[in-house]
């Protein structure tokens, strides 16, 4: 079983619905981190294509990969040694079919209901039988385009509570998705 994990800066939308580039927020890296390490994550990427901070993601990485945060709070290290941040989504695949040999299937994430949805029990269960790397996208601001939804591999179905109410922070969505696809049941 082999699943990635990216948290997306670009290509997102805003409010208005524009794409752009959104900014670094550094609880999460470090709460996806955590949460990626605890369910078994082989790596999460951070895909920030702004030069400072791209820059500011990986001075904090050195910090707990390697610097005093390591020593400081191994825990938080073991988490973090996980996270790499590239400028583009291209390098998270290129990355990890290094690694794999395989270039990993791509699983959007929306709390947008689409047409050609896959439901979590049926990833789980490509997930744990299929011999493919799986790399799950999380979207920063108001979600992944349409064009990179539409061209991924799978669309996964929201997460849906007992009310209509449906923007989850993206560090809980993570958990949550995290859970579903890859907790003990």
């Amino acid at each position: 079983m082999a699943v990635y994990v990216s948290l997306i800066h670009y290509p997102v939308y805003n409010k208005e619905k524009r794409v752009v580039a959104t900014s670094l927020t550094t609880l999460d890296i470090h709460d996806i981190a955590r949460s990626s390490r605890t369910y078994g994550v082989k790596g999460y990427y951070i895909v920030q294509p702004i030069e400072n901070h791209l820059w500011l993601a990986n001075k904090l990485l050195s910090f707990w990969q390697g610097g005093h945060g390591r020593e400081y709070n191994p825990k938080r290290w073991e988490a973090l040694k996980l996270v790499k941040a590239v400028p583009y989504i291209e390098d998270a695949i290129s990355d990890i079919e290094k690694v794999e040999g395989k270039k990993p299937y791509i699983v959007s994430t929306s709390a947008k209901r689409y047409e050609h949805t896959i439901s979590f029990r049926d990833l789980k269960s490509k997930i744990e039988n299929e011999d493919v790397p799986f790399l799950i996208c999380f979207g920063t601001g108001w979600g992944l385009t349409e064009e990179f939804i539409e061209s991924s591999d799978f669309i996964l179905e929201p997460i849906c509570g007992p009310t209509n109410y449906n923007h989850l922070s993206v560090r809980s969505a993570a958990s949550i998705i995290l859970d579903r696809l890859l907790g003990l049941r």
